[in-house]
């Protein structure tokens, strides 16, 4: 059952205006050797995480964050995709949990997450696709949390990245607007940060290709993630390794790292 809306009005006393925004782009990469196969990869993805289910999971995040929710939309999309978003707003602070919100530090992790937010959002959206010809499938899912407060949504991440697991991960973090203090000063961040990455478990990077492109000045940083190990049992899908010809794996491992590669930098490479 979907939680109702707050009907009374939110005061809003002693409030933080920073908007910091945290948006990051998840992408499955997977091989499939038939149209078949590759109808049946996009239709399970869609089904795995529909809008239903999609709105369970962000519940959850909600709930193990310790948010109050205020409104939920979630929509379906023919051929596929889905779209979910929650608004939330801050339940008691529990940093003894979370740890010092303004240092560069992982988040939590899945079983032991709590947070709080306030007049916040979180949004999610799929993007499940194939190449007509090629085999190559991919399954995005962008991920948008903006908070207003004190709170990171970076202390969310960590816990995020554990439960989504990608191939490749583009991670974008703002901060937007500023806020005063008692003397009217205006500040436009309020916390130390040089690098999204220190907000990620080491056991995590470790598994990663990284490369940051920050700007300082304007608060505004970027981190590109791409998985290191490279294992084609779990690329394919319908079929095994074991079952293809020897110069078949050569040419599908080829074409799964440079679709991977061509996602992590942004552009095509030549052929």
């Amino acid at each position: 059952m979907d939680p109702k809306p707050l009907k009374k009005k939110l005061k809003l006393y002693g409030f933080n205006n920073l908007t910091k925004s945290l948006s990051f782009n998840l992408y499955d990469v997977c091989y499939a050797t038939s149209p078949e196969h590759r109808q049946e990869y996009i239709e399970y993805v869609d089904e795995e995480y529909n809008a239903e289910r999609l709105t369970q999971i962000l519940t959850k995040v909600a709930n193990i964050i310790g948010a109050t929710i205020l409104n939920i939309a979630k929509q379906d999309y023919d051929p596929q995709g889905s779209s979910v978003t929650i608004l939330i707003a801050e339940n008691e602070t529990r940093a003894e949990i979370c740890g010092d919100l303004s240092t560069e530090s992982p988040g939590p992790l899945p079983e032991m997450v709590l947070a709080h937010l306030d007049k916040s959002h979180i949004t999610v959206h799929t993007y499940p696709e194939s190449h007509p010809d090629r085999g190559v499938s991919t399954f995005r899912v962008d991920i948008d949390i903006s908070t207003c407060g004190q709170i990171s949504p970076l202390k969310a991440l960590n816990f995020l990245f554990h439960a989504f697991n990608p191939d490749i991960c583009i991670i974008d973090y703002r901060v937007r607007g500023f806020t005063r203090d008692v003397d009217g000063k205006k500040y436009f961040i309020d916390h130390k940060i040089n690098s999204i990455q220190n907000y990620i478990s080491s056991k995590t990077r470790n598994l990663y290709q990284m490369i940051d492109v920050n700007v300082y000045q304007d608060n505004i940083f970027h981190t590109k993630m791409l998985l290191k190990e490279f294992d084609l049992d779990t690329y394919l899908f319908g079929t095994a390794k074991q079952d293809l010809k020897p110069r078949d794996k050569v040419r599908i491992k080829k074409q799964i790292k440079r679709e991977m590669t061509e996602i992590f930098n942004g552009q095509n490479m030549p052929r």
